[in-house]
């Protein structure tokens, strides 16, 4: 959600951010409809002081028993045109809400221009390509091989894009998620939440699925959907509050199921594990003050790494440009495995910079010296948990199509070392 004030402000700047992110000059209509808002609202605050003047003359007059017959029609007159104004004035404000709504947040200087994935910028990378001395598979390949990955009974029960994982591949997804539990409470200082996978509209429109992206979600039934992510509840856990500065950062943490509709993916990785419409993931939020923001993201960026790093996994690091980045964000890197089956990089997490677009569609705020303040908010996968399984799948995939086990996942197993 954008201030109004800042685009009263700058409106030749917020248009140039609003380029950047796909959107052509909207300020003139923007400001059109708040001019006519806040002219109403004036004419509708003289009014009603004049109706208030009106009704305490009656009052007096009344008193003196004097007739109150002119007053009288004054005021009935008068309200008619209070119910006009004040109508006009909900219809600017709800099509200025319809407006500011559906805007993207702007880009921080420092998001490189651009209008797709192809202008994104490399910022590091960790660890090296394994090498292998055979034609490394699939990971669909791999654990159809093995009988532990099933994409046709999936079909059978559920349609496409979901599979069913059984057996040694089913414990270690659930051994991935705990271990990513255990390192982001233990070692990275997120608290754990077990948050309802059902939310009401309020809760998405806050951090920015509603109302424009209603298509990628799945409804439940009565006012629910199902959450296509964590963030959801974990950074409406502070909906519509005003946190005092000592509570400030919040880290928080859970590990859910998310559910996508994939509206705009057809066509796209159909085969295998990669896009699904049901899939788990351990996801970081943060809410912060605003001046520690830009060093948050820094932060939940290598708490997500060092995952990785500790599978001895080898990724890279982009930040994605102005036309890449979701919707909420103002600055995003995104973390990518290297899988060797595909012999290419996939996205395994997205660590974004919010700002205060989340906090403004949420309300909320701390306390700051003597005013209230909106918090900033960031939100990260770390990681996805089916595309790291994938990640192990093909990276510690060998010849005989067993699969070894990553040193830290191996107490999961009771030190056993090979699926």
């Amino acid at each position: 959600m954008h201030n109004i004030d800042y685009i009263r402000d700058n409106p030749i700047e917020f248009d140039n951010a609003m380029k950047l992110r796909g959107v052509e000059s909207i300020s003139s209509k923007i400001l059109e409809i708040d001019k006519i808002k806040r002219e109403t609202q004036t004419v509708l605050q003289t009014i009603l002081s004049e109706r208030n003047k009106l009704s305490k003359e009656i009052g007096y007059l009344k008193n003196k028993n004097k007739d109150t017959k002119n007053q009288l029609d004054k005021v009935e007159e008068l309200k008619n045109r209070i119910n006009s104004l004040k109508e006009l004035e909900n219809i600017k404000e709800n099509e200025l809400h319809s407006i500011l709504t559906r805007l993207p947040n702007i880009p921080d200087n420092s998001v490189p221009n651009g209008k797709d994935e192809s202008d994104n910028k490399f910022y590091r990378e960790w660890g090296s390509k394994p090498k292998f001395n055979f034609k490394p598979k699939l990971h669909f390949e791999i654990g159809e091989n093995l009988g532990l990955i099933n994409f046709e009974n999936a079909t059978k029960l559920s349609g496409s894009r979901f599979v069913i994982l059984k057996n040694q591949i089913s414990k270690l997804e659930r051994s991935i998620s705990n271990f990513m539990l255990d390192k982001h409470t233990e070692e990275n200082g997120y608290i754990e939440y077990s948050v309802p996978f059902l939310v009401k509209k309020d809760p998405l429109f806050g951090t920015g699925q509603l109302p424009k992206f209603g298509e990628d979600l799945f409804t439940a039934g009565d006012d629910h959907w199902l959450i296509p992510t964590a963030e959801v509840p974990l950074t409406n856990l502070v909906r519509n509050e005003i946190l005092n500065i000592n509570q400030l950062p919040i880290r928080s943490t859970s590990h859910t199921p998310c559910f996508r509709s994939e509206a705009g993916a057809a066509g796209k990785d159909t085969r295998g594990m990669l896009r699904q419409h049901q899939f788990t993931k351990v996801e970081l939020v943060s809410v912060v003050e605003p001046h520690q923001s830009e060093d948050e993201l820094e932060r939940m960026l290598t708490c997500a790494e060092s995952i990785l790093k500790d599978l001895n996994i080898h990724y890279r690091v982009m930040t994605l440009c102005t036309g890449d980045m979701g919707f909420s964000a103002k600055k995003t890197h995104d973390i990518e495995v290297w899988l060797p089956g595909e012999s290419k990089y996939r996205e395994i997490s997205s660590c974004s910079n919010c700002g205060d677009f989340q906090a403004r569609r949420m309300n909320t705020r701390y306390k700051n010296e003597d005013k209230n303040t909106f918090v900033h908010t960031l939100n990260g996968s770390g990681l996805a948990v089916g595309r790291t399984l994938i990640a192990i799948l093909e990276n510690y995939q060998m010849e005989d199509g067993n699969v070894q086990i990553p040193d830290v996942l191996q107490k999961y197993f009771n030190n056993k070392k090979l699926l």
